[in-house]
């Protein structure tokens, strides 16, 4: 446990649901982050509480998320990561409650809700910061840094997929579950969120903005397979796609820009080091091996030039934890507003609004 920013008192942090968002990303980055403590854990899962306890030692374990925000023993921060369809609600109780909030995304099924929910935390003085982790993905980082350098030229094109093979549907029963919002709301919020903070907002979310949103398992209840377009008022137009599908995924990242392309296969490892045990901080956390780096081509005169390897960018979504620290000790920015997460659900409820054959199942497909 060590001091914040100018040797304040570590911020207590407690965190509701111990599933995967709580065991593997919060957790296990809030006791990396100087300046916070991991308090209080609420789960009513015997075995996670368990978990909890044999892993944390020095965290009280709750079977209710009140205990988090109510009482002597009150937290400062409250984290939200419960299943999607609790996100507002609880984000809503905690804020009146006087807590500081990060909620997993989505924030909430729908932009009007975030936005309320924003205008609630504006009248308690309070913190609202959406979990849009892959912000500090190594290969958006890398992208990020390509555009800023101009070393794509003028970007015309973005493509962006999240591609795994899981016929049986996801591994967490809830997210099959429409309320949950399906793979569109799921991975959705954090591709459009990358484009978004790429690129700028779309002019009009009901011109500029195409969707196929289907549920392609027979007896699945949630969307499982999308595809979006979107023109940004930069000009820029982002190719966003995700399926569970896939079982030869391709590139995760193609940008087409007037210099040349970036092209990058594979995901972000911090996901699969955190589930692992590694955390920021540890030897190797966020590196990615030269084998898996993306490459640039740069156009020449008479045509394309040879690809090059580029090193991709440490992973840090450490960096996450440390922004919202300082933001609520006053001496930064929080790393995301709710405002940009209503921009992207603005987006992602365009999107399904013009989704074809999205609640029918393609006969006798099973994965």
């Amino acid at each position: 446990m060590s001091a914040g920013p100018g040797g304040a008192p570590p911020l207590r942090v407690g965190v509701v649901g111990y599933g995967l968002a709580g065991r593997v990303f919060h957790a296990p980055l809030v006791t990396r982050t100087p300046g916070l403590t991991l308090a209080a854990v609420a789960t009513g899962n015997a075995e996670r509480a368990a978990q909890v306890a044999d892993r944390y030692p020095g965290a009280r374990v709750v079977a209710r998320a009140e205990a988090l925000w109510e009482g002597p023993d009150a937290v400062d921060v409250v984290v939200v990561a419960s299943p999607n369809a609790t996100h507002a609600a609880l984000a809503a109780a905690a804020l009146d409650a006087g807590r500081h909030v990060v909620v997993d995304k989505p924030v909430a099924p729908t932009a009007a809700e975030v936005r309320a929910l924003a205008d609630r935390a504006r009248r308690a003085g309070r913190l609202l910061v959406p979990f849009q982790n892959r912000r500090w993905d190594g290969d958006f980082l890398t992208v990020r840094r390509l555009v800023a350098d101009g070393a794509l030229g003028t970007v015309h094109r973005f493509e962006s997929r999240f591609d795994r093979w899981r016929p049986g549907g996801p591994r967490a029963a809830w997210k099959d579950d429409p309320a949950a919002g399906g793979l569109l709301l799921d991975i959705g919020a954090h591709l459009v969120d990358q484009a978004l903070a790429l690129f700028g907002p779309v002019a009009d979310v009901r011109r500029d903005v195409y969707g196929e949103v289907r549920r392609l398992r027979a007896g699945g209840r949630a969307d499982d397979d999308w595809f979006l377009a979107l023109t940004h008022a930069s000009g820029v137009v982002s190719h966003l796609a995700a399926t569970l599908h896939d079982a030869a995924p391709g590139l995760r990242f193609r940008v087409l820009g007037s210099a040349g392309a970036y092209e990058k296969r594979g995901l972000d490892p911090q996901e699969a080091q955190l589930g692992a045990g590694l955390a920021p901080g540890d030897a190797g956390y966020g590196e990615e091996p030269a084998g898996a780096w993306g490459a640039l081509t740069l156009g020449t005169p008479d045509g394309a030039g040879a690809a090059r390897p580029v090193p991709t960018e440490p992973g840090a979504y450490g960096a996450f934890y440390a922004a919202v620290r300082d933001a609520a000790l006053g001496v930064g920015p929080p790393p995301v507003t709710p405002e940009e997460a209503a921009l992207g659900l603005d987006v992602l409820e365009a999107a399904r609004g013009a989704g074809l054959a999205r609640s029918t199942a393609l006969t006798g497909f099973t994965g």
